[in-house]
């Protein structure tokens, strides 16, 4: 298989759905019998309609850009940006999908939104049953990894540490306002790395990065960029791969890292390219890629030396590392992949985050609340004439559709009182200049009185 070529990307793809062959395969879908043909789906954020737009290199949240904020608020609510534009045939597909796990008893109260959902189903091409099989396991491993605690149990101490011997860490954006996140590879000491920190704890660390991602950089990327973003742009430089970096305790570490994320993390990945590739490991992927899907294969670009026309056109010079032949040093934070520098360290747009409280948050259940036990996990036949059960479905759709509107309104609030209060910055710097213009205006009758009475 060839790899795409990046101009264009899939930014240019459109797909329709509307034909008569679709109708007949969601028909398909809705009696529990619809099986897509494998498909190579364009990035997550188009939703197989508009092409993408490049957004502004940087955007300073000054008094300037707030008002343009405020303007954009008019014009597309925080809900839009934030969640992006749902496509009406995915909600169709995604609400048959709540009602398949609904009817066996195991519908979470947490974890069901539309991404998450929409993630799982896009990653199996949106066979059902697969996908009821790889959700239910995704709840699960949260469970069990007690990953919605992460952020209050644990604490990467070795960071820094750990950052040395394997160079990696997210650094800006992509041209269409994407997180960017790289690896050297070439350069991770295995021995090292295994002295300050373990397998466990360093996989620990990476779980609590995807999280991260999920929860703060995807949506503070959303805000910069004015648009939803739900996918990362990676970069792993292979430059000085040898053997080493395939011992025992590397291919550990690598193996479930990409278990995880497959599994656990689907359709995270919008682009990959392998930079520095010499002949041997050219080589070695051609091995590689026959044990992935066509669809990961279609994701990922494997270069050479001469990499970076390629990149230029995907990432800003300023997003780049000079190690990567990009502009952007980064020294004042001990260097580019040690500064985790974007959009999620602006302070006014984690204010914006935060103002948007967590379905979990307002729900206020336990972690243990939210997944089905082992027991539940058995389909359970429900009698759907049942009158108490249909009345527990409205109910749950409810709870559903009031969370979302108490999220989005308390959002929504503070960007009514940050409109004010701006508001009255901009009412007093009128009243300044109207001021100023009419001291003018009678200073110019004075001198003009003053002339008309030296030519008398």
């Amino acid at each position: 298989m060839s790899f795409p070529k990046t101009k264009g990307e899939y930014r240019d793809i459109t797909i329709t759905r509307s034909d008569k062959e679709d109708s007949v395969q969601r028909s398909k879908f809705k009696s529990g019998s619809f099986s897509r043909k494998k498909t190579l789906h364009p990035p997550i954020e188009t939703h197989w309609h508009l092409p993408e737009q490049k957004v502004e290199e940087k955007v300073s949240f000054s008094i300037k850009s707030l008002f343009s904020f405020m303007k954009l608020r008019r014009s597309k609510s925080l809900q839009i940006i934030l969640e992006g534009t749902h496509d009406p045939d995915d909600e169709q597909i995604i609400e048959t999908f709540r009602e398949l796990l609904s009817r066996e008893g195991l519908l979470p109260s947490k974890h069901n939104d539309y991404h998450t959902l929409l993630r799982f189903l896009r990653m199996n091409d949106f066979d059902m049953t697969v996908s009821r099989d790889m959700f239910l396991n995704y709840l699960k491993w949260r469970k069990e990894f007690r990953v919605d605690m992460l952020h209050k149990e644990f604490e990467f101490t070795e960071y820094t540490e750990v950052k040395k011997c394997y160079p990696h860490g997210y650094h800006g954006v992509d041209r269409c306002g994407r997180p960017l996140y790289i690896e050297r590879i070439g350069m991770i000491d295995i021995n090292k790395l295994c002295e300050v920190t373990t397998h466990e704890r360093f996989i620990r660390h990476h779980v609590s990065e995807q999280e991260k991602t999920l929860r703060v950089r995807y949506p503070a990327c959303s805000l910069q960029a004015k648009k939803h973003i739900a996918s990362t742009t990676s970069i792993l430089d292979v430059n000085g791969v040898g053997m080493s970096n395939f011992s025992k305790p590397a291919r550990f570490i690598f193996m479930e890292i990409q278990k995880i994320d497959s599994s656990y993390y689907p359709e995270t990945l919008n682009k990959l390219f392998i930079v520095n590739a010499g002949s041997r490991f050219k080589m070695l992927w051609k091995a590689v890629k026959a044990f992935l899907s066509e669809r990961t294969v279609a994701k990922i670009q494997v270069l050479g030396s001469n990499y970076l026309n390629v990149l230029l056109e995907v990432i800003d010079p300023s997003n780049l590392p000079t190690f990567l032949g990009g502009n952007c040093t980064c020294s004042d934070y001990g260097g580019c992949l040690m500064s985790d520098q974007g959009p999620w360290k602006n302070s006014d747009l984690l204010e914006i985050i935060q103002a948007v409280p967590l379905t979990e948050e307002i729900d206020g259940t336990s972690e243990d609340d939210d997944v089905p036990s082992e027991g539940s996990l058995i389909p359970q036949k429900v009698d759907m004439q049942n009158k108490d059960y249909v009345s527990m479905s409205l109910a749950l759709e409810k709870t559903t559709y009031a969370r979302t509107n108490s999220s989005c309104r308390l959002a929504l609030q503070k960007i009514d009182w940050l409109e004010v209060t701006l508001g009255e910055i901009k009412d007093q710097k009128i009243k300044i200049l109207e001021d100023a213009l009419q001291d003018t205006k009678m200073a110019l009758k004075e001198l003009a009185h003053h002339t008309e009475q030296q030519k008398m």
